[in-house]
C-alpha cells in the first residue's frame, strides 16, 4: 500500500522477539502497537496458547515488545476465525501507534451486478459529510486523494477486494489506512508473481497445499459426501442440494478450466484420502473441460486406486457422449444421473445405504 501513495503507519514485520525488539528502537515512537500476524480476525480478543491475552497490544516501553514477542511468536492465537487450537504465530508487526480521533470503513468490491469494482463507505456513526466539508474542507481533499490511491492500487495489483478498516483520521489531521484486508484474482499471478510470492501457506491446511500442487481448490468440510466439480459456481451448488437432499458435503474439490487427466487422477487420491468420505458425486459442466479426458482419469483412478467408495457421476457438456460411453464400458461400478438432482439423489441414498 505504501508503495502505492497509500497512507500507513511506519512498521517492521519480524520473525524473533530480539527483532521486535531492535524494530521497536528504529521507530522511537511515543508508543508501539504490537500485533500478531495471522489470516484471520478477531486478533485482539484471541487467546494464545502462552496464556497470553490478546493478538495486538499498544506499549511505550520497547522493552515491553520484545517480552510480548516472545509470548507470541511460536505460539498458537486462537481467535473466533481460527480452528479451535488455533494458528501459529510466525512473524509479528511492530508499528508506530497513531491516535485514532475518527474511525470509518471504506472498501473497494468487485460486482458482478455492476460488471467492476463498487466502492463502499460507512461513516459508522460519524460526523455527515457536509459538517466535515464545512468545519474541515481539507480532510475532504485528504479522505478523497487516499481513495483516489486505494483505486489505483486496486487496478495495479489485480485485486478483488482492497478492505479498509479503520480508514481514520488521527489528532494531527491525517488520514491514515490502519488496518486492511485485500484479496488478489488468482488468474493474474502470472503478471503478480512479487505479491503471490508472498503467499504463506503454512496456516493452510496440508492437503490444501497438496491440492495446489496439482492446480486443484480443495475446501474442507464436515461431512461425508466428496464434490469434485469444476468451477466455485458449480461447487457451491452442487453443496446446497446436497444438503437439500438431507446429505453433507465432506469437501469441495475444484479441478477448473485447463483439466489434464493426471489431475483428476490425483483429486480422486486425495478425496479418497479423507477417512470422512463415504462418497463421491462427480459433477461437470464441460464448457473448456473436455468431458471425455474427465472419464478417462476417472476410469484410471478407480482402477489405480482401488476405490472402495460409491461414485456418482455426473457429466455434461464438451464430448459428454463419448464420456458416457467410456464410463460405461469400462466394467467399474460408477452410476451416472442425468442432471444435478439426480446426481444429488443417488449419492446421499449410497451414504444412507451403508
Amino acid at each position: 500500500m505504501a508503495d502505492n501513495g497509500v497512507k500507513v503507519q511506519r512498521f517492521f514485520v519480524v520473525d524473533t522477539a530480539k527483532k521486535a525488539l531492535e524494530a521497536a528502537k528504529k521507530l522511537n515512537a511515543k508508543q508501539i502497537v504490537l500485533k500478531a500476524q495471522i489470516l484471520a480476525g478477531g486478533r485482539g480478543k484471541g487467546v494464545f496458547s502462552s496464556g497470553l491475552k490478546g493478538g495486538v497490544h499498544l506499549t511505550n516501553d520497547p522493552i515491553a515488545v520484545e517480552q510480548l514477542a516472545k509470548q507470541m511468536i511460536g505460539y498458537n492465537l486462537a481467535t473466533k476465525q481460527t480452528p479451535k487450537e488455533g494458528v501459529k504465530v510466525n512473524k509479528v508487526m511492530v508499528a508506530e501507534a497513531l491516535n485514532i480521533s475518527r474511525e470509518t470503513y471504506f472498501a473497494i468490491l468487485m460486482d458482478r451486478s455492476c460488471n467492476g469494482p463498487v466502492l463502499v463507505g460507512s461513516p459508522q456513526g460519524g460526523v455527515d459529510i457536509e459538517e466535515v466539508a464545512a468545519s474541515n474542507p481539507e480532510l475532504i481533499f485528504k479522505a478523497a486523494d487516499q481513495i483516489k490511491k486505494l483505486y489505483n492500487l486496486f487496478l495495479e495489483i489485480d485485486a478483488t477486494q482492497v478492505e479498509v478498516n479503520p480508514f481514520g483520521e488521527t489528532s494531527e489531521g491525517q488520514v491514515v489506512c490502519f488496518d486492511a484486508k485485500i484479496n488478489f484474482d488468482d488468474n493474474a499471478e502470472f503478471r503478480q508473481k512479487d505479491i503471490f510470492a508472498m503467499d504463506d501457506r503454512s496456516e493452510n491446511e496440508p492437503i490444501e497445499n497438496e491440492a495446489a500442487r496439482y492446480d486443484l481448490k480443495y475446501i474442507g468440510l464436515d461431512g461425508n459426501i466428496a464434490c469434485f466439480v469444476n468451477g466455485a459456481g458449480l461447487a457451491m451448488a452442487t453443496c446446497d442440494i446436497i444438503f437439500l437432499n438431507g446429505g453433507k458435503p465432506a469437501n469441495f474439490l475444484d479441478l477448473g478450466g485447463g483439466v489434464k487427466e493426471s489431475q483428476v487422477y490425483q483429486a480422486f487420491k486425495l478425496l479418497t484420502a479423507d477417512p470422512k468420505v463415504e462418497a463421491i458425486l462427480v459433477n461437470i459442466f464441460g464448457g473448456i473441460v473436455n468431458c471425455a479426458i474427465i472419464a478417462n482419469g476417472i476410469t484410471k483412478a478407480c482402477r489405480e486406486l482401488e476405490l472402495k467408495v460409491p461414485l456418482v457421476v455426473r457429466l455434461e457438456g464438451t464430448n459428454v457422449h463419448e464420456a458416457q460411453n467410456i464410463l460405461s464400458n469400462s466394467g467399474l461400478p460408477i452410476t451416472s444421473a442425468i442432471d444435478l438432482e439426480d446426481a444429488a439423489k443417488k449419492a446421499v441414498a449410497s451414504v444412507a445405504r451403508k
